[in-house]
């Protein structure tokens, strides 16, 4: 067996084990990117060379699962992998996230306390010189706020299919208290629960670090049935949801390499014009967010549609030609 294909046969190994359910031979092609016949040979494979591999019935299908997890040799992360992990720790940290930069680290540890010696000892100075030679470029927004204590009464709700209760205060508005079904969070520039709210189960965001004595409540509370999560996410060009529009923006022939590199929007096309420049296409909502975005193209970038954010852009130049004409005064 030729080193890749053996080095293949050993991820899906590691993919059966990390499944609880089994995968099928679907499963199987669809996480390895290979055909029917191909992933069939790579089953068998591993059924070879683990005979703790077994078959799992669930009609129609046919699930293989490895009980009891493979050994520390077959598990050994790479120099790579810790690597990404422990960059991923100090990118949470820098980005004001302790908490979640912490839970990274534990596992880190976990993975190197359980690697053996003399792996660990041949990774280390690789390890060393890669973490001290990358790093995170910070860039200005806001601090995020994950407290410990609020995301884990979050998940706790969750988990357990519980109204969550809390104070939520916004500027220039009286506290109140809330009493929501929680959905999940979106981490990003801010963090959000998302939660239905009312009878109507209306979807409804809250930032975290204005939201105090937060207590799953007793009771049942669940998201609506048709809701995802990852879907209500990539409705909007940040964060803030709003009324969903079809936006197309003209990208000048001088930033047209740079907005076909672009990632705009989940939902984006980019099309070639004659003239050099580019259509850049995408449905979302949050036209205040894509407005502050904007401003970062300068020139580059005319809103063709829709008219409400061409209004908010406007808006957003007049109010910033305010400030600076008062700091002029």
């Amino acid at each position: 067996m030729r080193l890749e294909k053996a080095g293949q046969v050993i991820e899906l190994a590691r993919r059966m084990a990390a499944s609880a359910e089994g995968l099928t031979l679907d499963d199987m092609g669809r996480e390895m990117g290979v055909g029917r016949r191909t992933v069939e040979r790579m089953r068998d494979a591993v059924l070879d060379l683990f005979p703790q591999a077994e078959e799992v019935s669930d009609p129609p299908f046919k699930r293989w699962r490895i009980r009891g997890g493979l050994s520390a040799f077959e598990q050994a992360p790479t120099t790579e992998e810790l690597v990404e992990l422990a960059k991923a720790a100090q990118a949470l940290r820098a980005a004001g996230e302790p908490a979640r930069a912490a839970a990274l680290e534990g596992l880190e540890r976990k993975l190197k306390s359980a690697m053996r010696s003399t792996t660990l000892n041949r990774l280390a100075p690789d390890l060393e010189a890669l973490v001290r030679a990358e790093t995170i470029a910070v860039q200005a927004g806001p601090r995020p706020s994950a407290d410990e204590a609020v995301l884990t009464e979050i998940r706790q709700a969750i988990l357990a299919g519980q109204p969550l209760g809390f104070i939520y205060s916004r500027p220039g508005a009286e506290a109140r208290r809330r009493s929501v079904a929680p959905c999940g969070v979106m981490f990003g520039r801010a963090n959000y629960l998302v939660a239905a709210e009312g009878e109507t189960g209306s979807i409804r965001t809250f930032r975290l670090d204005r939201m105090s004595a937060v207590r799953a409540e007793p009771g049942v509370a669940s998201p609506p049935a048709d809701f995802d999560l990852s879907v209500f996410a990539s409705q909007s060009f940040g964060i803030y949801q709003d009324e969903i529009a079809d936006v197309v923006l003209r990208v000048s022939r001088e930033g047209a390499e740079e907005a076909r590199a672009w990632r705009w929007h989940p939902t984006q096309t980019v099309e070639d014009q004659a003239d050099g420049s580019v259509l850049v296409r995408f449905r979302a909502s949050g036209m205040r967010e894509l407005a502050w975005h904007l401003f970062t193209w300068g020139e580059e970038v005319t809103i063709l549609q829709p008219p409400r954010l061409k209004a908010v852009m406007a808006g957003e130049l007049a109010a910033a030609s305010r400030a600076l004409e008062a700091a002029q005064a």
